[in-house]
């Protein structure tokens, strides 16, 4: 649940944490009795726990394409991550892979661990998508198919230019953005503004580019060879090579890079911001919202971080559990983007390059945060440190007893 010593540094992360662990315990206990969909849930709390437990607010039919859609994509990447795989071998299943998704035959070795177990078993997957209303189909069919392509052409092409890397976004999460649109309308939860197709790539941009930076170490240490997404346009003008970023005698130039990276990624938070804005629906809201507040407290997070080179870096357990408990309306969502990019803002250092740039996209996530006027209704994320008084620390002890009591007793 987290080491004492944070639970004893955030206390008010106890009652989420608590929370988020009943809900993945009921999460676990409720998947379905039919063997594809057994699998297929069972698969998705393996692969990602964090989204197992956020398609929860969802309702039944929405949450059985989403997962659906979920695995397809999760075995689509799969094929693209396997560095073992040959590109003469790896570039006709990334083509065709949409078209396996009708056939419960299929299945492709590849992976390792539980991606393996989903490569191998696949015909489960195959034979639940086969049981969703053709909308969902087509939806998922499609958005698998141009992903596909998409991740062919950079099997074949590295990411030199800011708009290769917006392009290789588009192609691995800016089409989730689209792909989920396409099933919220078909769901008939959601209608679709005019300029859907561009906030819900952004969505998609948003949350890849996050993932990106934060993975830096673990892509540049692949073997048996390096996955390498960050822009050359912008790595360039640092090192002479992405993986001399995380050599100790670089880092002050790793570090300027790595910032850059985050300004870059506060380009989308904007069309975030309006996206979720417009969602009607409270659960297509808190699907879509949970995941948004992770990104921007993980880059205030990264932010200026040289660990970022060294191991890794995500936010703490308890903080994740507080903003799912905490996620239910869009005055929650403003506040959260307020928060963490106050808590980004106060890393800035003016000597830093791109110190200007990143201040300027700050202020204007500020402004779109405080125009609203309901920030006097949040809860802050930055400034919720407990004091560490000793009479309040020992209640806290009591208190985790009793927890842990009731926890074992049950």
């Amino acid at each position: 649940m987290g080491s004492l010593g944070t639970l004893l540094r955030y206390p008010d992360d106890i009652y989420p944490l608590l929370k988020m662990k009943r809900a993945i315990e009921k999460a676990e206990k409720q998947i379905p009795p039919e063997p594809h969909w057994g699998f297929c849930y069972s698969m998705l709390h393996k692969v990602s726990r964090s989204f197992s437990l956020v398609i929860q607010q969802l309702r039944p039919e929405l949450r059985n394409a989403v997962c659906v859609f979920y695995l397809v994509l999760r075995a689509l990447d799969t094929v693209e991550d396997d560095t073992s795989i040959q590109t003469d071998e790896k570039l006709p299943v990334l083509f065709a892979f949409h078209r396996h998704i009708y056939d419960t035959d299929w299945h492709y070795s590849c992976g390792t661990k539980e991606y393996k177990v989903l490569m191998d078993q696949f015909h489960h997957v195959s034979a639940a998508f086969l049981e969703l209303e053709k909308g969902y189909q087509e939806a998922i069919e499609e958005i698998t198919k141009r992903m596909g392509a998409g991740m062919a052409k950079f099997i074949c092409q590295e990411v030199e230019t800011v708009d290769d890397y917006n392009e290789y976004c588009h192609y691995v999460a800016g089409l989730v953005g689209l792909g989920l649109s396409k099933l919220f309308l078909a769901s008939g939860s959601e209608v679709l503004t005019p300029d859907w197709v561009h906030i819900s790539n952004s969505m998609g941009l948003f949350l890849q580019k996050t993932n990106i930076i934060r993975d830096y170490l673990e892509d540049i240490n692949e073997i048996p060879k390096s996955r390498m997404f960050w822009p050359r346009k912008i790595w360039g003008k640092y090192a002479d090579k992405l993986e001399d970023l995380k050599y100790e005698e670089n880092s002050t130039k790793a570090v300027n890079c790595l910032n850059e990276m985050v300004t870059n990624a506060l380009t989308h938070v904007e069309d975030c911001l309006k996206y979720m804005a417009a969602l009607r629906d409270p659960s297509i809201f808190r699907f879509c919202a949970i995941p948004q507040i992770m990104a921007i407290g993980t880059l205030a997070l990264c932010y200026n971080n040289v660990q970022l080179f060294r191991g890794v870096v995500k936010l703490r357990r308890g903080l994740t559990a507080k903003v799912i408990d905490r996620t239910k309306t869009m005055a929650d969502v403003y506040g959260a983007f307020y928060d963490f990019s106050c808590m980004l803002k106060t890393k800035v250092d003016k000597n830093d390059p791109n110190a200007s740039d990143t201040l300027n996209r700050l202020e204007a996530v500020q402004k779109v945060c405080r125009d609203t006027g309901v920030l006097h209704k949040r809860k802050s994320y930055v400034n919720d440190q407990g004091k560490s008084c000793n009479v309040y620390i020992v209640m806290l002890v009591i208190l985790l007893a009793i927890v842990f009591a009731y926890l074992r007793a049950n």
